[in-house]
């Protein structure tokens, strides 16, 4: 719509260039006949539409004729309605002139306000006041009002009513401090089924499967547990929470394990699987890439399979949690020498006949 007036104006220029060789008597039957068409179609046209453009165009090529001669020509539209177009656009113009140039206090620079945003984001419990003394420490000088309405723009409560801890917020928080627990089952060729206990540390990502059986008796859940926190003393690992879920698989002495060794047990809701989001991931990872192409024989052949993906999950297996490392293997330096990257030797190294793959320089 912008370059419409100037193409116009251009190809208006064009046609002026035209009509300059042109005889007056040429002119004079062009004239009559541009008239007769025009005569045509205002008899067929009830009320035409003009664009801005086109309205701007009429205004300047006939704002030279007189009145009487105006009224004389067959338009598409009346002579007033031109005349009030020009009128309209001469307002226009001295209004935009004549305008007064915007007062009050200038809008706060945009890194400022994502500053501001972002320091309400990160600390649901700042009000506005706080946020304001952290910037003045930042050697930022605002007002505290600006602060306020920079938050009240964006649609920020007030502290008081943001400041609630989530249980994500908590699952990050305390990583460090969180193991997560959950029973799956498998079936065996015979049909029989095996309830398998593993636990995973938010943290590392370090995977312990704790055993598997046909009969998950109360007692043998105990002594799991009791071997789980001398594994965890061994590691040097010191953990404050255990999520499991509601499952009556879990008996009363297994909470009384843990919580003797100070780790304390969260229960998750009921049927809200996202609590313990970690560790049911991790359990359909190991149905995905081993318990789905694998043929479990019995419980002997279940647990060596689970032996050896979980030493495969916590030595080989990348994670993109941990920057694709391994819980228990760090990043290697990377290859930056091009001709060492011209020659690559790479080998296979294959787990459960082949069901699980690692790969690695050659010596």
């Amino acid at each position: 719509m912008l370059m419409r007036l100037p193409y116009m104006a251009l190809t208006s220029m064009f046609t002026l260039i035209r009509l300059l060789p042109m005889s007056d008597r040429d002119k004079d039957a062009e004239i009559m006949a541009l008239r007769h068409q025009l005569a045509v179609l205002q008899r067929q046209i009830d009320k035409p539409k003009l664009t801005w453009p086109d309205r701007a165009l009429l205004a300047a090529l006939l704002r030279h004729l007189p009145r009487m001669q105006l009224r004389g020509l067959h338009l598409i539209v009346s002579p007033d309605t031109v005349l009030r177009w020009h009128r309209d656009l001469l307002r226009r113009r001295h209004a935009k002139a004549s305008r007064p140039r915007r007062s009050g206090r200038p809008r706060t620079i945009r890194s400022v306000r994502v500053l501001v945003l972002r320091l309400a984001g990160e600390n649901p419990n700042w009000g506005y006041r706080r946020i304001h003394g952290e910037l003045v420490a930042l050697g930022i000088t605002v007002a505290a009002s600006i602060v306020w309405n920079i938050l009240k723009e964006h649609g920020i409560d007030p502290a008081p009513e943001r400041h609630h801890t989530t249980w994500t917020t908590f699952l990050r928080s305390q990583a460090h401090a969180i193991l997560a627990a959950d029973f799956f089952e498998t079936k065996t060729l015979t049909g029989a089924t095996l309830y398998v206990l593993a636990v995973i540390e938010h943290a590392t990502r370090r995977v312990r499967i704790l055993g598997a059986t046909a009969h998950p008796t109360a007692d043998w859940v105990a002594q799991l547990a009791r071997n789980t926190v001398m594994d965890l003393h061994d590691a040097g690992t010191k953990l404050k929470f255990l999520i499991r879920d509601r499952d009556a698989r879990y008996p009363a002495t297994f909470d009384a394990v843990l919580q003797a060794e100070g780790i304390e047990v969260v229960q998750t809701g009921i049927r809200i699987p996202s609590m313990n989001a970690i560790m049911e991931r991790w359990v359909r990872t190991c149905r995905s890439e081993l318990l789905d192409r694998t043929l479990i024989w019995n419980q002997a052949h279940l647990l060596h399979a689970l032996s050896e993906y979980e030493q495969f999950y916590n030595g080989r297996r990348p994670h993109r949690t941990l920057k694709s490392a391994a819980p228990l293997r760090p990043l290697p330096e990377p290859i930056t020498e091009p001709d060492r990257l011209a020659r690559l030797d790479i080998h296979r190294n294959d787990r459960l006949y082949g069901i699980l793959h690692e790969y690695q320089h050659a010596a």
